[in-house]
């Protein structure tokens, strides 16, 4: 078996990342994917590689906690309700997010995330039309202060399990040669091109 990758010792096969590339290339999206063999195909399968060890630390992780997805799991758009969210998690992030283990995950690791009166208080004042309905005057600091604490408060929990994500992959994930994480600037596609 040709190994792509590994995750706390366990192989990730490359027929995995062959089929879930078929299964891509098999969707709606193909129009808008790269051609297999070229730089950004390689890219693509790169991704595809990060995507599946990323679901499996969720995995290993969610087990060794003991936690399940159940009723009470948010909904994806409640843990990343718009593009600034996902963008701010990181798109791998994003989309293992997808799977409702990984939200109870999520929801287990930043329950206790806060975010204090000061930051609210700050942004308040930074921001003081943020809230504002359109020919409305700006809301007074306890009218928005709600709304500015579940912002700042999803945004400090997606940087929490943004880290916390990253370090059990760096613990656990090993790459294979032309694996490599899309990014790596010592892999030989990492290419900035304009």
């Amino acid at each position: 078996m040709s190994v792509a990758a590994t995750v706390a010792g366990q192989p990730v096969a490359v027929s995995e990342v062959d089929a879930r590339e078929s299964i891509l290339r098999a969707s709606r999206q193909t129009g808008a994917l790269p051609r297999p063999g070229t730089s950004e195909g390689r890219q693509l399968r790169r991704w595809l590689t990060q995507l599946l060890v990323t679901e499996r630390v969720v995995a290993t992780e969610a087990a060794a906690l003991g936690v399940v997805a159940t009723a009470d799991t948010p909904g994806i758009d409640d843990v990343l309700p718009d593009l600034t969210s996902r963008l701010e998690i990181g798109s791998i992030a994003a989309a293992a997010l997808a799977d409702p283990t990984a939200r109870a995950l999520y929801e287990h690791l930043t329950a206790e995330v806060g975010v204090d009166s000061a930051a609210v208080a700050d942004y308040h004042y930074r921001n003081p039309n943020r809230f504002a309905a359109l020919g409305n005057p700006a809301p007074s600091f306890d009218e928005a202060a709600p709304r500015i604490t579940r912002l700042l408060q999803g945004a400090a929990r997606r940087r929490a399990f943004r880290i916390w994500l990253e370090q059990r992959r760096a613990a656990l994930v090993w790459l294979a040669p032309g694996y490599e994480h899309p990014g790596d600037p010592r892999q030989p596609d990492n290419v900035h091109r304009h």
